[in-house]
């Protein structure tokens, strides 16, 4: 059975080509437009039913009572589980056929969503076990399965992009892509946003859950895996006439086993422990700001439900722009170089927060603030988050271990988003908002001090 299920999921086998120039360049268009919307659209829902539980959290905590500690544990559930699962699948990932590895993720994570819905219908707030709320850790053990396979759909995007566009090419559409992040989490919010006042915080669960799995049909039919799995020449071959290794690194390469290559490339690379460090504080600031914010408005501020989601949906919407910009700085001014484009964002990142947190009162002028801080927030965010555990990481490495090494940064990505949701809470509770707001303060700046040593070296 396991031996069944293992070859199900194993990437083809190469096909020699046998098409003319003609056909290649054809096909090859075709393909790529296929990868770009299915990576596009997929990662966009994606959020839908791991973003929506921002949106949920006053709800959630009004009608089951659970204190901010409590919440933050429910959140960082998903988290701990993304956090090991984007590695381990991360190196799967690099073996598997990417369009089934991604289309189950998408379909169990939908049903993870469902299930945590229907959990609280089925099951008493007020039931303890092990002195513990039931309905708390039903909770958190499909939040935490919905983590676990949220984790698996980057992997299969950081292999499709490496493999089917060149270096020379793979800066601007890996920033085109990850405005995908920012749409999906727009979406979350607006959709969840208009769901909770009308049918209940259950609803931007069932909802997204759905709309998921019928965009399963999508991925499922329209991804491929590496373009030499359809009879198609390496990417480096065809766009460049020539492989992107050298003939010594390709010939070095060429006698490593995949762990060998694992270990060169990540696991030995100091400059991956030090992106992989930063990225804890990327994560911390990212997660932070994205999951409480709308809480901070409704409770801290006042805000109604729908003006705080309104708010907050300027943060993923400049956030666009920002991974746009970010991406374009990098490659005209700074001549290729992430790290002076990444230090100024978290410099501007932490002016923003803080800007919000001394934005006092709900006059027009503090409300235009608001939504200018929160903007500035999402814009600043977008570059190191691209940068630190993506691009960076693939181009400090290899190709052959891009999922891999995207994971192994996303490992500690993901121990900061945990840090977030309960560092937050516990801010809250105890120092009030102020102290939550400077936790993500400092997050910055010990990020900005971390990637010292990689802007030194001119990365």
């Amino acid at each position: 059975m396991l031996k069944k299920v293992i070859d199900f999921y194993k990437a083809p086998n190469d096909v020699p080509v046998t098409m003319n120039d003609e056909e290649i360049a054809k096909t090859y268009k075709k393909g790529r437009i296929d990868i770009f919307t299915s990576c596009f659209i997929g990662y966009t829902v994606f959020h839908l039913t791991r973003k929506n539980i921002a949106t949920a959290l006053p709800a959630l905590s009004t009608d089951l009572g659970y204190t901010n500690i409590q919440l933050g544990l429910l959140g960082s559930a998903l988290y701990f589980a993304y956090a090991f699962g984007k590695f381990i699948n991360g190196v799967i990932a690099d073996k598997a056929d990417a369009k089934k590895f991604m289309t189950t993720a998408l379909f169990i994570s939908s049903l993870a969503n469902i299930f945590f819905a229907l959990s609280a219908v089925i099951i008493p707030p007020n039931k303890y076990v092990l002195g513990q709320p039931l309905l708390l850790t039903v909770m958190a053990f499909f939040w935490g399965v919905n983590g676990w396979f949220q984790s698996m759909g980057f992997p299969g995007i950081a292999k499709s992009l490496a493999f089917w566009w060149s270096n020379k090419e793979r800066g601007t559409v890996w920033s085109l892509w990850t405005t995908s992040h920012q749409v999906g989490t727009s979406l979350a919010f607006l959709l969840a946003g208009y769901l909770i006042p009308r049918f209940g915080w259950q609803s931007a669960f069932i909802v997204p859950g759905i709309i998921n799995l019928i965009v399963c049909v999508y991925l499922y039919t329209h991804m491929h895996d590496k373009p030499t799995t359809i009879g198609l020449p390496d990417v480096e071959i065809y766009k460049e006439g020539k492989k992107e290794e050298s003939k010594e690194e390709a010939d070095e390469e060429a006698k490593l086993a995949y762990i060998d290559i694992l270990k060169k490339y990540v696991f030995l690379n100091p400059t991956m422990w030090i992106l992989a460090l930063a990225f804890t504080f990327v994560y911390v600031c990212r997660c932070s700001t994205e999951d409480w914010i709308i809480k901070y408005l409704v409770e801290f501020k006042g805000n109604s439900l729908e003006l705080a989601t309104q708010k907050q949906t300027f943060l993923p919407f400049f956030g666009i722009f920002g991974t746009l910009l970010a991406g374009v700085f990098s490659d005209k001014i700074f001549k290729g170089k992430r790290m002076p484009v990444t230090i100024l964002f978290l410099s501007g990142l932490a002016i923003c927060v803080l800007g919000l947190m001394e934005n006092q009162g709900n006059s027009m002028i503090a409300t235009i603030i608001d939504y200018i801080c929160i903007g500035g927030i999402g814009f600043f965010t977008a570059g190191p988050q691209m940068f630190v555990g993506g691009i960076c990481a693939v181009e400090t490495g290899s190709k052959k271990v891009a999922s891999a090494a995207t994971g192994f940064c996303g490992i500690f990505g993901y121990f900061g988003a945990i840090l977030s949701g309960i560092g937050t809470g516990y801010f809250i509770d105890n120092f009030g908002w102020n102290g939550a707001l400077y936790f993500w303060t400092i997050s910055a700046i010990l990020c900005i001090i971390i990637l010292i040593p990689v802007y030194r070296k001119g990365v």
